[in-house]
């Protein structure tokens, strides 16, 4: 089959898809991006195409994001128009709709069938925007929230068929989305993301490594930001420390934004909470580790005793599914993409996004009783595994969908 996959930061949501039809053979796979200086990918050709326009700073601020979308789309079909003009007519596209890259790709190849992930639909109110009465919507954000979908409906009949990875998320669109939209997660590695008792993590400052037996708690985040509750999770921390004493907090997060408004400050959200909390934290005990590579961020979840996740009503951070997996007992923010992957009690346990009293006592408790807590991370694992492994459960949708666009005689076999 020739697949034509499109998403401007290679490989985004399509890793773990793109490297299994890679690795079956047979395939002609081209990968369209906007990301430069990729090594080779053996199967596979990347091609790295231009935006075709990207506005002015001080463009209209209800279009801005539509316009930058047309020019992102009209690269990308330039650049398709390039691999027709070689001779590549893929028999199935799939892509990302959120960058406009799928626009115009119908005006290409008009009967070839495009698989669009739609990945949120930009709510004014049920979403992230004004959730949190710390960070209210503005007064134009309801107008705002709704020209960022212009995009949405421009490709609601350029795609033959929509992915949502949760019901959350399909559940943003409006009714006349969803039934285009099928339900199934990008799927977890669960047999790659494991529990691993020998972890070992080394920290500088202490001059050693931490280990399973060591009383490590951990937050990660892309970025450190409130539309992932680092802020909370900051103004729980004098407690937590306060009363246990040897506990260690190990951070995992750059310090840019990727959802929502900037902070203001300089140094950025954790600035501010640095600034916030003052002498009032034992600052030795609280270790920002950055952004790390993806083998050091396994070790840190596999040592945790306590791994912290907030989120406000977005998208589910594939993290925090992939430390389910690794079997860390999570307390996590009470929200609903979250309540659709964890269930209090159970898989996890679940506290008030708004209460930092409330998850600093949780996670004090998970501390202090590590066993009583322990059924927790076996109970999330298991459930990663029947639910979301990537090839027992998520891989054989994604194939049937995928040939159901296609000729009998171009269909994907599917795994045993």
């Amino acid at each position: 089959m020739n697949i034509l996959f499109v998403h401007q930061n290679f490989p985004g949501q399509y890793r773990e898809l793109f490297q299994w039809l890679v690795a079956q053979g047979g395939h002609q796979i081209v990968f369209l991006t906007q990301r430069k200086g990729l090594p080779e990918a053996k199967g596979a050709r990347i091609v790295v195409y231009k935006t075709h326009h990207k506005p002015a700073e001080d463009a209209y601020a209800p279009t801005k994001y539509w316009e930058e979308c047309v020019g992102n789309g009209l690269g990308a079909a330039f650049a398709a128009e390039r691999l027709a003009a070689e001779g590549f007519r893929p028999d199935v596209i799939i892509g990302h709709v959120g960058w406009g890259e799928l626009t115009f790709l119908k005006q290409v190849w008009a009967d070839v069938p495009i698989i669009g992930f739609y990945e949120y639909y930009f709510l004014a109110q049920g979403g992230s925007v004004g959730f949190d009465p710390e960070f209210p919507a503005s007064e134009h954000a309801r107008f705002m929230m709704h020209a960022r979908n212009a995009v949405n409906f421009a490709n609601l009949h350029s795609v033959d068929l929509g992915q949502s990875p949760t019901l959350f998320q399909r559940d943003t669109y409006p009714e006349a989305f969803r039934s285009k939209i099928y339900v199934e997660h990008d799927g977890i590695r669960t047999d790659k993301l494991r529990p691993r008792a020998e972890a070992s993590v080394p920290l500088t400052r202490l001059g050693r490594a931490v280990t399973r037996d060591d009383e490590i708690f951990t937050y990660m985040a892309r970025n450190m930001e409130p539309t992932r509750g680092f802020h909370k999770f900051m103004r729980a921390l004098p407690r937590i420390l306060e009363a246990r004493p040897n506990a260690r907090a190990l951070i995992i997060g750059g310090n840019e934004v990727s959802y929502g408004k900037a902070s203001g400050a300089k140094g950025g959200y954790r600035a501010e909470m640095e600034r916030e909390l003052g002498d009032g934290l034992d600052w030795s005990r609280v270790h920002f580790l950055g952004k790390v590579p993806y083998a050091a961020y396994r070790e840190i979840i596999q040592v945790s005793r306590c791994h912290v996740y907030l989120t406000v009503p977005f998208v589910l951070s594939w993290s925090s599914m992939e430390a389910m997996s690794m079997g860390a007992v999570i307390v996590g923010s009470d929200t609903p993409p979250v309540r659709e992957v964890m269930t209090h009690g159970e898989t996890a346990m679940l506290v008030d996004f708004h209460d930092h009293e409330a998850l600093a006592r949780q996670v004090i408790e998970v501390l202090e009783a590590p066993g009583d807590f322990a059924h927790l991370g076996r109970n999330a694992r298991a459930h990663m595994v029947e639910r979301y492994d990537f090839t027992t459960r998520c891989l054989p949708v994604h194939l049937e969908k995928i040939n159901g666009l296609v000729p009998r005689g171009k269909a994907i076999a599917l795994p045993r």
